[in-house]
């Protein structure tokens, strides 16, 4: 999971000085995204969904982390659906133009577990692909893990299996290091005061500083504090670290049954890259793919590959 409240130094620029460019905080166009905006009713709240490709095609769901939107995923979703996959791109609970429920416990794992159950449910479907990136990995982690039923296959993008994350934690004093935000978000209201602050300039920081030069525009940026300044948004976004801090869940069961791809920036610099393979050992049917100049960003930075490499993955096992 990124660490968007990463205080490296950095020259500001037009983007994310107050007064000037960075200031206006119109949402973009998404005209020039794939798909359409289709609300879904899911778990007693309302999620805004970008959806593509044939209603009957195999149903994919791609789910974002922090702190994106749905829009983290547009570069994959026309191949996806030109290729036939029903495609269905939500911004989770808390984020951008979907609900965004009070307190703590709302963003409970199971929580964030039975929305995407209700995806799959308001699709008329039994079963979907499902593919994550960071906090949308471990959604889709702990969704193989306690409805093995539902999921026809997994994809996890930078992020490892629940238990090895786990056990790295207890274990390695470098992620400790590298994991210090999870720990500053548990404290009430500054991790907002300080993410908000300046026209959200640390959260566009976190996003520019951590990823290969040129990888988020600065329209990407305009798009994402639009979704940042959504009403209540950045407190659900964190609450959703509150929430793991504070249940301090565990996954039903170790072993994924279904078929697995993770996918792995091995510049990550927020989770130590030795955890994906790791995580191969809780699969009975995983492949690891990697991108040896890729960061966190693996999705901005490598469209093409990660939708070809996905599309292979679905086709095999969908």
């Amino acid at each position: 999971m990124n660490a968007s409240g990463s205080p490296n130094a950095a020259s500001a620029t037009a983007d994310d000085r107050p007064g000037e460019s960075g200031d206006d905080r119109s949402t973009e166009s998404d005209d020039d995204r794939p798909g359409e905006s289709l609300v879904v009713e899911t778990n007693g709240i309302s999620l805004h969904t970008r959806q593509a490709g044939p209603e009957d095609g195999p149903l994919v769901i791609l789910l974002h982390g922090f702190p994106e939107f749905w829009d983290g995923w547009h570069r994959q979703i026309e191949p996806l659906a030109a290729a036939g996959y029903r495609v269905v791109v939500p911004d989770q609970r808390g984020y951008n133009r979907s609900d965004k429920p009070d307190g703590v416990a709302s963003y409970h794992i199971e929580e964030l577990v039975a929305d995407v159950v209700g995806l799959i449910d308001a699709a008329d479907r039994e079963t979907a692909a499902v593919a994550g990136h960071d906090w949308g990995a471990v959604v889709a982690w702990w969704l193989a893990l306690s409805h093995p039923d539902r999921v026809k296959s997994l994809t996890a993008v930078n992020v490892p299996h629940p238990t090895v994350m786990e056990d790295t934690l207890r274990r390695s004093l470098s992620q400790l290091r590298k994991s210090w935000y999870m720990f500053a978000f548990q404290v009430p209201a500054l991790p907002e005061a300080i993410s908000t602050a300046n026209n959200c300039r640390v959260l566009s920081r976190g996003l520019t500083n951590s990823s290969r030069p040129g990888t988020f525009s600065a329209a990407d940026l305009r798009r994402y504090r639009a979704a940042w300044t959504q009403p209540g948004a950045v407190t659900a976004m964190i609450n959703w670290y509150r929430a793991m801090g504070r249940y301090r869940p565990r996954p039903p069961q170790q072993q994924v049954s279904v078929p697995t791809l993770v996918m792995w920036g091995q510049q990550d610099e927020f989770l130590e890259s030795t955890m994906a393979e790791e995580s191969l050992d809780y699969c009975d049917d995983g492949r690891l793919v990697t991108f040896p100049s890729a960061t966190h960003w693996v999705l901005h930075e490598r469209p093409e590959e990660t939708a070809e490499e996905l599309l292979a993955h679905l086709d095999a096992t969908v």
